[in-house]
């Protein structure tokens, strides 16, 4: 648990950890199950892949939830993610020297549960990302990563796209990455918000593990 309060919780989900159960009969635990137990009006109001780690929202109440929702749709709930990929992007020359991938997404329904890349029927997604340092691996860069749009594999797919997929990521990186680590480097490290209730702002982090 990172936050807990009256109206939400904000909690740490480890890679590995389905968000919400899955179909099958061996994916029911996953971290709303296990937040149910302590707080049975835990709803859920956005996801982490099962792959990634990091900080998850969750609302108390269906109001609350409804309320967080929008918040999110709106873009008021500021995400920061981390990684380490191949290679090394090329620095950006803004001002504030982040860069931004601007590619359409969609989900790859031949091929689930990839997306792809698609300019004619791929739904806006936009990420900025930063160059923070060197990575744990020769030819390895760790990324500062905040998503504009919420797409099904966002970040992944689009580091992909840039040339510079995340290691340990099976789905979209070619050998050796996906082997070069057991898990996906990919953390949501951080959550900043204004709280709905209180009107406090909210700075909430969570360190990578990797």
């Amino acid at each position: 648990m990172v936050h807990e309060d009256a109206h939400l919780l904000v909690l740490h989900k480890p890679s590995g950890l389905l968000t919400i159960p899955g179909q099958s009969p061996h994916q029911q635990d996953c971290l709303i199950t296990r937040a149910q137990q302590r707080w049975p009006d835990a709803l859920i109001v956005h996801r982490l892949d099962q792959a990634t780690s990091g900080l998850l929202m969750l609302a108390r109440g269906p109001a609350m939830q409804k309320t967080l929702s929008m918040a999110f749709e709106k873009r008021q709930v500021h995400k920061r993610y981390e990684a380490v990929v191949h290679g090394l992007p090329v620095t950006p020359t803004g001002a504030d020297g982040w860069g931004e991938i601007d590619l359409p997404i969609r989900i790859d329904w031949q091929n689930r549960p990839r997306s792809i890349v698609d300019p004619v029927r791929g739904k806006p997604s936009r990420t900025r990302w930063q160059a923070v340092g060197p990575g744990p691996w020769a030819d390895t860069t760790r990324l500062a990563l905040e998503p504009l749009t919420g797409r099904t594999h966002q970040l992944r797919l689009h580091l992909m796209a840039l040339g510079h997929p995340i290691v340990g990521d099976p789905l979209y990186a070619s050998e050796p990455w996906p082997s070069l680590s057991p898990r996906l480097l990919l953390h949501a490290c951080s959550l900043r918000f204004d709280h709905p209730v209180t009107g406090v702002a909210l700075a909430l982090s969570h360190p990578a593990p990797f």
